[in-house]
């Protein structure tokens, strides 16, 4: 079996259409322009790992037929990337047996803090999810996949930023610091940040995204964590041919 990368979710946090906003009949028209928020499913050649926890993870996993998941990891502990964790539970029913997450070291706080029926006792019968936090390592070997990650800023955060292969995911990012740009050389495909079209703190928005695209080179860019000022068909037309918007449901080959 190929590994690939599935986008599960491409949208900004409040996902795409946002409520009570009224949108163009054209833009909801394109299903690229329903954005559940930012997941990866990876796909190994043994099994499957999971990047982020969004709201919409249970559909979005039952989109994918993902039956079975290995391990999660965690970039940061936002809202729209933690508030799916709950439906885990399903996979530790399945396997009785918690669910390794990896992480930062303070984001595994966040986790037992919102979650914090996840590490108490409860009599049989009753079913929660359970989580084995671990600290996410540089080169994390699992599914059959060597996944590296990268610290990178999120505003006055971090985030994770990911490279299997030669493709890498990079999503809530403010900036890409100097010492990792070696790391992101030879990509195939880059999955950047670019939010929206003003300057965000926390985000690249798309002028900085296209140059950060251009100055890593990757064979193709996809652009994520979209806010709803991307209509898809109508933005994606002005863009060079090696870019592109992400959408929900993207299958990315991930190369050997």
């Amino acid at each position: 079996m190929k590994s690939e990368a599935v986008l599960l979710g491409t949208g900004t946090s409040n996902g795409v259409p946002s409520l009570g906003i009224t949108y163009p009949q054209s833009f909801l028209d394109d299903p690229r322009n329903h954005r559940t928020r930012c997941s990866v499913l990876l796909r190994g050649p043994e099994g499957n790992v999971l990047i982020d926890c969004a709201p919409e993870m249970r559909l979005q996993l039952l989109r994918a037929n993902a039956l079975t998941l290995d391990a999660t990891i965690i970039t940061h502990t936002h809202a729209d990337h933690i508030m799916g964790m709950d439906d885990l539970r399903s996979y530790c029913i399945r396997t009785g047996e918690p669910m390794p997450v990896y992480t930062l070291p303070p984001y595994q706080d966040d986790i037992r803090r919102v979650f914090r029926y996840a590490f108490e006792d409860f009599p049989p019968g009753i079913f929660i999810p359970r989580f084995d936090l671990r600290d996410v390592p540089p080169v994390l070997e699992i599914s059959g996949l060597r996944i590296e990650t990268r610290v990178v800023p999120h505003g006055p955060v971090s985030s994770l930023a990911i490279r299997v292969n030669d493709f890498a995911y990079l999503t809530d990012i403010s900036a890409i610091p100097d010492e990792i740009r070696p790391w992101l050389e030879g990509l195939d495909v880059l999955v950047l940040d670019a939010v929206r079209f003003r300057p965000h703190p926390n985000h690249l928005h798309f002028d900085a995204a296209m140059a950060e695209a251009e100055r890593i080179g990757a064979r193709m860019t996809y652009f994520t964590h979209l806010c709803d000022e991307y209509d898809h068909s109508v933005f994606e037309a002005t863009l060079p041919p090696h870019i592109r918007l992400a959408y929900d449901g993207l299958s990315i080959a991930i190369g050997n």
